[in-house]
């Protein structure tokens, strides 16, 4: 089940998977499994019941149903992770505020990564991702990983949309680690997108000096500078795309008072049309 002797996740001690359970959350459920023996990662599954009514017993009755439906499921991910040595726990909570519960179980948990899944592509804002994960993403964990379900993550290719902020920063800085960490990594993609002409030369120098930086510490792998005009989500999909990348890389949703490239608007976008999985960094 090795793809990959090292991890695109660094080191990466505990993963949340976050799941409903359908055919969606199948890709994640894989990686999950597949990080944690990268890693050597504990492997969390979590699944969160919405409870609706102010009745206790009511709330217990519908969570005493969700665990018997859920049962064959948990089963399953136990059993793949048992096949791959993985160390796994499967949890079931019920909350009011789902992708509230999501990030506090995270957080109390000590997760690393929450991963979650993707429906499939739309042309719609509010569809292009599912809405929990769309949510979760908004709250600015750390590390969110959306996984499409029939994403195949193989650690050679990472797209990395650069722009200037904390968040952008730092998922810069969490690829170039990658070098060290990652062996079956070949090539790096750096994309930095200017809103009018007038910006493109700072884009390029912007990406082109990361660039310099990385082949300066890795030199076995391939450094390449993207910088475009138009339509940030468009622009980075379609690189990714053409490129055949495993996985893009982001800054998130923080506020700041820099203007920022990467809107709530466009990582929502990135995350539900791109073809591969999409790591969402947040500083």
């Amino acid at each position: 089940m090795s793809r990959f002797s090292t991890s695109l996740l660094g080191e990466a001690q505990t993963l949340l998977l976050a799941t409903d359970g359908s055919p969606f959350s199948e890709g994640a459920m894989q990686e999950a499994i597949f990080f944690g023996q990268a890693c050597k990662a504990k492997v969390i599954v979590l699944h969160v019941v919405r409870i609706d009514t102010e009745s206790l017993k009511a709330a217990n009755d519908r969570l005493r149903r969700k665990r018997q439906e859920i049962a064959p499921y948990f089963e399953q991910v136990r059993k793949m992770a048992r096949d791959s040595g993985v160390e796994c726990e499967t949890v079931m909570v019920g909350s009011s505020v789902p992708e509230h519960a999501i990030v506090e179980q995270a957080r109390m948990r000590k997760a690393d990564v929450i991963l979650m899944g993707r429906h499939g592509k739309a042309g719609r804002l509010y569809l292009m991702v599912g809405s929990m994960t769309s949510k979760v993403i908004g709250l600015g964990f750390p590390m969110v990983l959306v996984v499409p379900s029939e994403a195949l993550i193989t650690g050679a290719h990472m797209l990395v949309a650069v722009e200037d902020t904390p968040g952008s920063r730092l998922a810069v800085e969490e690829a170039l680690s990658l070098g060290m960490c990652c062996t079956t990594l070949e090539r790096l993609t750096f994309v930095s997108v200017a809103k009018r002409q007038n910006g493109l030369d700072a884009a390029r120098k912007m990406v082109e000096d990361v660039c310099v930086r990385g082949r300066g510490q890795w030199p076995q792998i391939e450094f390449e500078a993207v910088a475009a005009v138009g339509h940030p989500s468009n622009i980075i999909v379609r690189a990714a795309e053409e490129r055949g990348v495993d996985m893009i890389m982001l800054g998130g949703m923080s506020a700041g008072p820099l203007p920022r490239m990467f809107t709530g608007r466009v990582t929502k976008e990135v995350c539900g049309w791109a073809h591969c999985a999409v790591l969402v960094v947040t500083a």
